[in-house]
């Protein structure tokens, strides 16, 4: 993938713009098309070349852009990675909860492994990236937090029974912050079939299979959730949008 060109930042207002899970895919393109509109990105994974080059490629067409190590499962991990981003750029505007695993079963097959790192990662985590950031948000008076969930938060398939009540988890802890908020932003950004690697993480191959069969026939590409992640941070300081679906056309 490569960059675009970046946007001159005094065209428009520069946020400082934290990511987890920006090694590939939703994370990733996330951060390219953020720093390619201006933002100053902060990409936090575990797989710490990925987003090293992520952030040599944005620096390279003019953005900025830093990468720190991140474990979305351990809060002081979480705590590390945003008070370098605060240190780096001396505030933190928005957190993207990105960083999510799917590991697709039948219940029946009782991978209470795979249950748990689900929850791990896609509740947990964003409870930790929460936890972080919101004391620093109050201080400021201002901040926006936007919860990549899924519409298997929306509705519940065999295989994915765990992963959606993870995601829906997501949605019911988001809109309970945006309810207990008056200057911070929430936003819900829930993707339908997107091309990441999100299904290489299913051991069943038959369900492997059959995920990257759905996604063949329809799906959309990374860049288009980061393009409605941009839509939601460029909104005036007074607009929240709360929940955006973003699936492809030929979805059922």
């Amino acid at each position: 993938m490569t960059s675009s060109p970046i946007t001159d930042p005094s065209t428009r207002t520069s946020k400082v713009v934290l990511i987890t899970g920006a090694s590939s895919g939703i994370g990733e393109a996330t951060a390219r098309h953020l720093a390619a509109s201006g933002h100053r990105i902060v990409l936090g994974a575990r797989r710490t070349d990925r987003i090293a080059a992520v952030a040599r490629d944005i620096g390279q067409a003019g953005g900025q852009a830093h990468s720190r190590q991140l474990d979305v499962t351990d809060l002081d991990s979480v705590k590390a990675f945003v008070a370098a981003a605060r240190e780096c750029y001396g505030r933190v505007d928005v957190l993207v909860n990105n960083a999510g695993v799917m590991p697709l079963s039948f219940m029946a097959e009782l991978r209470v492994d795979e249950w748990n790192r689900m929850i791990d990662v896609n509740l947990r985590g964003v409870l930790n990236g929460i936890a972080a950031v919101l004391p620093i948000m109050a201080e400021q008076k201002s901040g926006h937090i936007i919860n990549v969930a899924s519409v298997s938060g929306h509705r519940v398939d065999p295989t994915a029974a765990v992963y959606s009540a993870t995601k829906f988890a997501v949605r019911a802890l988001s809109e309970g912050l945006r309810q207990e908020s008056r200057d911070l932003r929430v936003t819900v950004v829930s993707p339908g079939l997107t091309r990441t690697e999100l299904f290489d993480g299913i051991a069943n191959p038959e369900i492997k299979a059959g995920a990257r069969a759905m996604v063949d026939r329809a799906s959309i590409p990374a860049g288009a959730i980061a393009e409605a992640i941009g839509f939601a941070i460029s909104q005036p300081d007074g607009v929240d949008i709360n929940e955006l679906i973003v699936r492809p056309t030929a979805q059922g």
